[in-house]
């Protein structure tokens, strides 16, 4: 596997795997007609602008498909769309994924970066050193819905 960064042109790749990666690990946090709202097949064109604006990084096959992703979204110091094929699961990825970001982060000179949790992957941030802040709601207007989040950071100087 390599991490490598995301191009522009794998935009719907990447919202696909995004989409995927809700639709089986969120089944459980949110109901069903949230996720079919929050997961359409149609992508926005912000995802394109987002790879493109973003250190995004995505996780790669020997044949270069990619199958996680994440980004760091430099503007607010935060941890965005860490997602996985469900089939990928459980082989590291989304670690390297979260390991690269946070190199990017320090290299620009970042001290604490945050990001809001959905239910189900707060236990994964916490072993990759996030902390938990406080639980929250997330108005989002794809899902249509307020969306129960857990917001966490990870502080650099701890790291040291």
């Amino acid at each position: 596997m390599t991490i490598r960064r995301a191009r522009p042109d794998e935009a719907e790749v990447i919202w696909q795997i995004r989409n995927q990666a809700i639709r089986h690990g969120c089944k459980s946090v949110y109901e069903d007609k949230v996720i079919a709202a929050w997961t359409p097949d149609s992508m926005p064109e912000s995802q394109r602008v987002m790879i493109a604006n973003n250190p995004f990084y995505v996780a790669t096959t020997a044949n270069d498909q990619p199958v996680a992703t994440g980004f760091l979204d430099v503007t607010h110091a935060s941890v965005e769309a860490i997602f996985t094929l469900p089939m990928w699961e459980g082989k590291g990825l989304a670690t390297q994924i979260i390991d690269a970001i946070k190199q990017e982060a320090a290299k620009r000179g970042m001290r604490r970066i945050t990001l809001a949790s959905t239910p189900n992957a707060c236990t994964f941030y916490q072993k990759q050193g996030f902390v938990i802040l406080r639980e929250s709601v997330y108005p989002s207007a794809l899902a249509r819905a307020d969306l129960r989040c857990i917001e966490m950071e990870y502080n650099f100087a701890v790291d040291k």
